[in-house]
């Protein structure tokens, strides 16, 4: 009787399998995917991208590797986390909008959403990773004794019934709605759709770039968006109303996604390069120059146009614990 093959740990990711999908299936995700971003760009908050700062980000990802968890459970934590907190300081000042009182009560008011904020930070933090784990049914997940474990390190003395009750405060909070589409999503389904259209990319490099580019971006997120910005209104000064404008192509998944693809592309197969702008073109419908404009931006970041104290936040070199998102 022969050997049998060594069968794969559970938590271990072998990475997508491409160029298994009907067209059917494809055309149908791409145009969900497609509606749920143009739904969430038509209903986004002012305060839009305010928790995704490179410290929170960073903090996410390096306890996303610390638990061994999947790649696209680290982008769902951060869109969970920029969620609730949203929503649960709207519904804070809500409650504070209500009653009536002088303005020091008001400031009193204030001060208290902000102290509530503050000091129930890091435990919603990892109630969002806990959650996004709990989507990813065939990879590891966060149990109340790893996040216990966790929390205690910091000097935390939460018990498990508060740790529930945290998850609980993020799922009712969002109504329950916590499993939303991440930017890896469309990037893998765009790789899928351009080898589907007879695009011959080195899928599986391809992909494991575009994953770093992906992280690079969360990361970098306002030096890019920054430099995005200024290039497309040319001027290096922009108005306050020009910054608003611009939150919805800060948080369009979709363009992340396709800059990410065009990026990777331009790195690893240059000769590929316009062709694949093209396809990305047809099957989004974002311009060839927006595409180009999203890749200078990535790469003048990655090559370097900035002082080198800025380049100091290197995500491998420090733990979670040392990574605290600053209290404000």
């Amino acid at each position: 009787m022969g050997s049998q093959a060594p069968v794969p740990g559970r938590g271990r990711d072998s990475g997508p399998v491409f160029s298994g999908v009907a067209a059917e299936v494809i055309e149908d995700t791409l145009m969900h995917l497609a509606t749920e971003n143009e739904q969430y760009l038509s209903e986004l908050p002012e305060q839009a991208g305010l928790f995704k700062e490179t410290r929170i980000v960073e903090f996410i990802f390096l306890l996303s590797e610390k638990w061994h968890l999947d790649q696209s459970t680290r982008y769902q934590a951060v869109e969970l986390l920029e969620r609730f907190m949203i929503k649960q300081v709207e519904q804070m000042c809500d409650g504070r909008g209500s009653t009536k009182g002088r303005e020091q009560g008001q400031r009193s008011s204030w001060s208290s959403v902000r102290d509530h904020i503050t000091n129930t930070f890091v435990l919603r933090l990892v109630s969002c990773v806990q959650l996004a784990s709990k989507l990813s049914l065939h990879y590891s997940r966060v149990t109340s004794d790893t996040a216990l474990t966790f929390l205690q390190s910091l000097k935390y003395s939460y018990t498990k019934q508060e740790l529930l009750e945290s998850e609980l405060a993020v799922l009712n909070t969002l109504h329950f709605h916590i499993n939303v589409s991440t930017p890896l999503a469309y990037v893998e389904l765009l790789l899928e759709v351009l080898g589907y259209n007879g695009c011959l990319l080195p899928a599986k490099p391809l992909h494991q770039l575009c994953v770093q580019l992906l992280d690079f971006c969360y990361l970098t997120r306002e030096t890019i968006y920054d430099t995005l910005l200024k290039t497309a209104i040319e001027n290096s000064t922009p108005s306050k109303l020009q910054i608003a404008k611009f939150l919805t192509v800060k948080e369009d998944f979709m363009l992340l996604a396709v800059g990410v693809i065009s990026t990777g592309v331009f790195i690893l197969s240059p000769g590929h390069w316009e062709q694949v702008v093209e396809h990305l073109n047809c099957i989004t419908g974002i311009t060839p120059q927006s595409i180009l404009e999203f890749s200078y931006a990535v790469v003048r970041r990655i090559v370097g146009s900035t002082t080198p104290e800025q380049h100091r936040g290197n995500c491998g070199t420090k733990s979670p614990e040392d990574r605290i998102p600053p209290q404000k």
